[in-house]
């Protein structure tokens, strides 16, 4: 298959494409590398530089894709409550362009890249995909917007849509080729290995008296080696032409903030020191997936999701590029 990656330069993207390639489908990446790296897309992969809504670039690529794996969007929450315009315009906006050059050109179907945060404050753990929708900052409400549409799109139009909520992506490919190169780093696990690396002082804990069996905030941790296979087994099930469906996508066990850090003082061989700081307004004690959908439906098991292994790769990546893509000697 023809497979168009929006985002495909980013970090979860940019380890589809190479799944995709893998399995021998012919992939386009488009990225206005706002935040993807063009490093990060392969030799030989054609790549448009822009935006995923804009129907004078899309329309280069000739010929029909098969299908979309949309990926391309802002992914910052703090950022998405400072600046909510720029979060509408781009998830939202430009996503609604999309659909509406995929309805033009007759493209079989469309899979989303949407994210846990659309639940808010969950009210029961581990978290399927049932309950209604709350999210309590601008970057969930932008990202189940793009949901909702794509499942009225897929019941009104001739189209498969399929939306993937994932919880923490992490890791990196085991070979150190690809990886989380995000300046600022934001997630726990970058930061937490930017100390041995001189690039952070130390780590911040959010919080230690949350309901947690170590007072420290728990999050389910999902390789995105792991992630890229589910896209794959959605992709699969869609050109099959079996209905479209909403996915949680995590391992249903989680790991508190010291055991991740624990872990990578293992790993690294170095002390990283770490400072207690207020616990974040609305942030949750514990956020952990039910996946059982994905189990049942797509026949995804995660293989690279132990928090060890997920730290090594996450550890061989940034050690042979601490200042990102840019650093390609040490490649």
């Amino acid at each position: 298959m023809h497979v168009l990656v929006t985002g495909g330069a980013g970090y979860v993207g940019a380890n589809v494409v190479r799944a995709l390639l893998q399995a021998g489908h012919e992939v386009t990446v488009v990225d206005d590398l706002s935040s993807g790296h063009r490093a990060a897309v392969p030799e030989g992969v054609r790549l448009l530089v822009g935006r995923c809504g804009d129907h004078s670039l899309l329309d280069q690529l000739g010929s029909r894709p098969d299908g979309v794996m949309h990926m391309a969007a802002k992914c910052s929450v703090g950022e998405s409550m400072e600046r909510p315009r720029g979060y509408y315009e781009t998830n939202v906006s430009e996503s609604l362009r999309l659909l509406d050059w995929v309805l033009r050109r007759e493209v079989g179907w469309i899979i989303h890249s949407s994210t846990c945060s659309v639940y808010g404050i969950p009210r029961r753990l581990p978290l399927d995909e049932s309950p209604t929708p709350q999210p309590i900052n601008a970057y969930g409400a932008t990202k189940l917007a793009v949901d909702v549409a794509i499942g009225y799109y897929a019941r009104a139009y001739d189209l498969g849509g399929t939306c993937m909520r994932y919880f923490n992506a992490a890791g990196a490919q085991p070979d150190g080729s690809l990886g989380e190169d995000k300046s600022p780093a934001s997630n726990l696990i970058p930061r937490v290995l930017g100390v041995p690396l001189g690039i952070h002082e130390n780590v911040q804990i959010y919080g230690t008296d949350h309901d947690t069996s170590d007072g420290t905030g728990v999050r389910d941790y999902v390789h995105v080696i792991d992630l890229a296979a589910a896209h794959l087994a959605a992709m699969e099930r869609l050109a099959a032409g079996e209905p479209g469906s909403t996915y949680n996508l995590g391992t249903e066990t989680g790991s508190s903030v010291l055991e991740v850090l624990a872990i990578a003082r293992e790993v690294t061989g170095h002390d990283i020191p770490a400072n207690e700081v207020g616990a974040r307004s609305g942030d949750p004690a514990m956020l952990v997936a039910a996946s059982a959908r994905a189990r049942n439906e797509l026949g995804w098991t995660p293989t690279r999701s132990d928090l060890r292994t997920i730290v090594e790769d996450a550890w061989r990546w940034h050690r042979a590029h601490p200042r990102g893509y840019e650093d390609g000697s040490r490649t």
